[in-house]
């Protein structure tokens, strides 16, 4: 094995523990040799769990960013934070990781870019989705023109009460948003991706905060704190593209159906149409009847990322990064894609502000 990539983890909370950190104690490519988080207990945890036996530990990142040693970093903290980190981190010589969304609105995201460009260093954002079986193969069929031109599409991230109480999750100033722009996201980047359609035209958007202030609520994670809870609890936008195609985004923590499904994407082209709705499923005509196929995803049947120590999401997501820093393979999730997703989740809360469309240009 050459010299491996030595990453710094910015952020030591739930979505670190729970996935960036064990997928890159899996990558054979990686080593994490610094762990950054305003409270330093969670950062020495971090470190005995995950990291060297001489790594370090802060609790600024801007003192971690002052090794040179260092060539990635992964930034995992609160929505607000990602802009400042990313483009310093950048500016420092360091390619990065950001979680999911990209930053708070599109100004942001464009700092970002911006800053991507003048370093020419990697720049990801965590949308790990993409790289689920069903996604993988999903996407396969759509670049091989399966579908046809897709011209209508729905992204949903429907829970049923199951509002994430702990960190900073239902805090609209920390997080600039709610479902929306937490889950939300997911299902808006996954449909994207899979119409290869980055150009958006208008918006209308509508949030709601219906259940926020409920106590007694039979969450999954326990009731929350309505004075802590400010962000919406349900978002929905209707999305027009430049080419005319339509885009339905559904997205809550907390609303009141049966049947909820999350990170999940629809699409419908002149040729045929894939859903999730019910494990993956593509609709076609074959023999002039209308058929269903399933796809047995089991097995080696999808892409397989080089260098990724298992199949999961997040394992395949550790690899395309280091790859991409090795000159291996490309990015599988761009930061020009994110930061369209970004603009467009802007735009359904501009229109709620304002109670009229949102025009991108």
């Amino acid at each position: 094995m050459d010299k491996k990539i030595r990453i710094g983890v910015i952020g030591c909370g739930g979505i670190a523990n729970g996935k960036h950190m064990p997928a890159e104690k899996r990558n054979p490519a990686s080593e994490m040799v610094a762990f950054c988080d305003i409270i330093e207990e969670r950062a020495i945890k971090a470190r005995e769990d995950f990291g060297t036996p001489d790594s370090a530990v802060y609790t600024d990142y801007k003192e971690l960013l002052k090794d040179k040693s260092i060539d990635a970093v992964l930034v995992l903290t609160p929505n607000c934070a990602h802009c400042e980190i990313t483009v310093a981190a950048l500016n420092a010589g360091k390619h990065v990781l950001c979680e999911k969304p990209m930053a708070m609105n599109y100004a942001e995201a464009k700092k970002m870019l911006e800053a991507r460009d003048k370093s020419g260093k990697v720049l990801t954002i965590g949308y790990q989705n993409r790289f689920r079986p069903d996604a993988l193969y999903m996407k396969a069929r759509a670049d091989e023109g399966m579908f046809g031109e897709v011209y209508y599409a729905e992204a949903i991230a429907i829970r049923r009460r199951a509002v994430p109480t702990w960190g900073v999750f239902i805090d609209q100033e920390k997080q600039g948003g709610g479902p929306l722009i937490d889950i939300g996201t997911h299902a808006l980047d996954l449909t994207l991706f899979m119409m290869n359609n980055y150009e958006p035209a208008y918006c209308v958007g509508k949030t709601f905060h219906k259940l926020n202030k409920q106590t007694n609520t039979g969450n999954a994670w326990g009731d929350w704190d309505v004075e802590k809870f400010t962000a919406e609890d349900s978002a929905f936008g209707f999305v027009v593209m430049k080419n005319g195609a339509v885009i339905y985004l559904k997205s809550s923590w907390a609303l009141n159906i049966a049947d909820p499904k999350e990170a999940i994407t629809t699409i419908c082209g002149d040729k045929g149409g894939a859903d999730m709705l019910n494990g993956l499923r593509i609709n076609t005509v074959l023999g002039g009847k209308q058929v269903m196929i399933t796809p047995d995803l089991a097995g080696a049947s999808v892409a397989f990322f080089d260098g990724a120590a298992g199949g999961a999401p997040e394992d395949l997501e550790s690899a395309c990064f280091t790859n991409a820093i090795l000159g291996k393979g490309k990015l599988y999730v761009t930061a020009d894609q994110a930061a369209v997703v970004t603009r467009i989740l802007e735009g359904i809360y501009e229109s709620e502000k304002t109670g009229k469309p949102y025009y991108f240009d």
